[in-house]
């Protein structure tokens, strides 16, 4: 039988969603930098805080 069974992958838990996600194919050669579950989350990430923002400018 060839590869390796899902359960036996590697996972990880999304900084964003705190949902675990497990390695892909994909993300082989850099998988110690993978760090969000999907593009979602990585677009959810550099959201900016507008509170803190208004404040500098006062």
């Amino acid at each position: 039988m060839r590869g390796v069974k899902k359960e036996n992958l590697p996972t990880k838990i999304c900084i964003v969603c705190k949902r675990p996600f497990a390695w892909r194919k994909k993300w082989e050669r850099h998988w110690d930098e993978v760090k969000y579950c999907s593009d979602a989350c990585r677009g959810k990430k550099a959201a900016p805080n507008l509170t803190t923002k208004a404040r500098r400018h006062e």
